[in-house]
């Protein structure tokens, strides 16, 4: 069964408020029309084709090197407009599949469903429709049987046709040949001056061609998205949507609705997801791992049995059995290889530790390359910039650096030295090597006492008056 996907997208959006084109908000991590594009693909659409208008270069950018194909509807003039520009691209195709890019709710078992449905009973064209509790706003299918003889809009509509809670979704199959045939016909004698595609039911059934109705059972997947509230309304739709999915392949998520998790992330079964956490665009984490939040965590892979208590994490890889946290801020270039401890308040950026490494707690590694077995303590701190680029600092296995030493850039430690604690290295240390590098401590008896006589007054006590 062949078809070719044809998705609206040239809107200008006016309700959303926003400079960005309304099909390019997220929901979920994923602009709406990449939700759209997707489904039509799933759903078996050998072509795909978007319709752009404002904003037409930027969203070509964001689809860039995806096999979408483009038309540019340069003035808006209605749907049956937008269609109307395609006309040349979809020469020699049979079935039309009409989407809009500002639905990104639809799914691709529906969509492929609907194809099937309109291929079945050879029609002109297929409506997909809902019934729904307020109605108000939509145009009202006017059916006898299963054949759509009219979509009356909510303007034009009887008291009678108002009360009808079928609704059009605007989602369309059509007969390539008849549906352009059927737009030669359309006027846009109207208030907004404008082609539209509902016209185009009336005018097939002035013709006799069989115009159906293919009626879905979730109503929410034909909800649009028009304005920042039915931005975050599709949000919260879909958010349920991935979520169940998960906890039905095995993941627990103690406090779902807490939780915001995007369409490209994936979870192994037996974690354990705590209430407050944040999981964006491609983050992959493994079996057996517990998210303890509030964490966010983003493109990013995880592996298994790990442990991530209260982080932020970015662009990072974490092996498997590593535990992290809490307030941990791991950033992009990371790799703690398996077995590694990072502790709290400990920030590491495009940096490498090897196994069963600890960084336990208030320290900076930046631009490293840690052993195994290490040992950093607290307040470490590598220092990486000179002020024009940075640097890289290698730890070799097993060695030992003590608590708020600086190590400072190109610097290798050797193989099982020691660094003493409080020390500025600058220089290499060599394998076995104890590394003492700070100021030798002197004590001056009697210093205060005589400070406080060369300043006068009588503060022996150390009191402020």
């Amino acid at each position: 069964m062949d078809f070719t996907a044809v998705i609206l997208a040239a809107g200008e959006g006016t309700r959303m408020k926003s400079g960005i084109p309304k099909v390019l908000h997220k929901v979920c991590g994923v602009p709406m029309l990449g939700h759209v594009i997707s489904q039509a693909r799933e759903a078996g659409a050998k072509r795909i084709i978007v319709v752009v208008g404002r904003g037409a270069e930027e969203v070509k950018r964001a689809f860039e090197g995806q096999s979408v194909e483009f038309v540019l509807q340069a003035e808006q003039k209605g749907t049956g407009h937008a269609l109307q520009q395609t006309k040349d691209a979809v020469k020699g195709e049979d079935t039309l599949l009409v989407l809009y890019g500002d639905m990104p709710l639809v799914t691709s078992e529906t969509l492929r469903s609907m194809v099937e449905f309109h291929s079945r009973n050879l029609a002109a064209a297929t409506v997909m429709t809902a019934r729904v509790k307020d109605p108000a706003g939509y145009g009202r299918i006017i059916r006898e049987g299963n054949r759509v003889l009219a979509i009356k809009e909510e303007k034009d509509a009887s008291p009678e046709e108002k009360a009808i809670d079928e609704i059009n979704s605007g989602i369309y199959c059509f007969s390539r040949e008849k549906v352009f045939d059927a737009l030669r016909q359309v006027n846009n004698n109207n208030v907004q001056g404008e082609y539209y595609l509902t016209d185009v039911v009336e005018i097939l059934n002035r013709q006799r061609e069989k115009v159906l109705a293919y009626e879905v059972q979730d109503p929410s997947e034909v909800q649009g998205v028009n304005d920042r509230n039915q931005l975050a309304q599709a949000q919260a739709v879909m958010q349920k949507r991935i979520i169940h999915r998960l906890m039905a392949r095995g993941v627990t998520f103690l406090n779902p609705d807490s939780c915001l998790v995007d369409a490209g992330v994936e979870i192994g079964r037996d974690t354990i997801i705590y209430p407050g956490v944040i999981l964006e665009g491609n983050t992959r984490i493994g079996e057996c791992c517990t998210i303890v939040g509030y964490s966010r965590i983003i493109d990013s892979s995880i592996g298994n049995n790990v442990e991530i208590t209260m982080c932020h994490i970015r662009e990072s890889v974490i092996e498997d059995g590593v535990k992290i946290g809490p307030f941990a801020n791991l950033r992009p270039g990371t790799h703690l290889m398996p077995g590694v401890k990072v502790g709290d308040f400990v920030e590491i950026k495009n940096s490498k530790v090897g196994e069963n490494s600890k960084v336990p707690h208030l320290s900076y590694v930046g631009d490293a390359d840690i052993g195994n077995n290490v040992n950093i303590g607290a307040g470490v701190i590598f220092v990486n910039y000179d002020g024009f680029k940075k640097h890289r600092t290698v730890v070799e296995d097993e060695a030992f650096i003590g608590c708020n030493s600086n190590l400072i850039a190109p610097v290798r430690i050797g193989h099982g030295s020691y660094i003493a604690a409080g020390s500025t290295v600058t220089r290499d240390v060599e394998e076995g090597a104890l590394a003492i590098a700070r100021s030798r401590q002197e004590n001056k008896p009697g210093w205060v006492r005589k400070r406080k006589e060369r300043e006068g007054g009588d503060k022996s006590d150390g009191k402020q008056a």
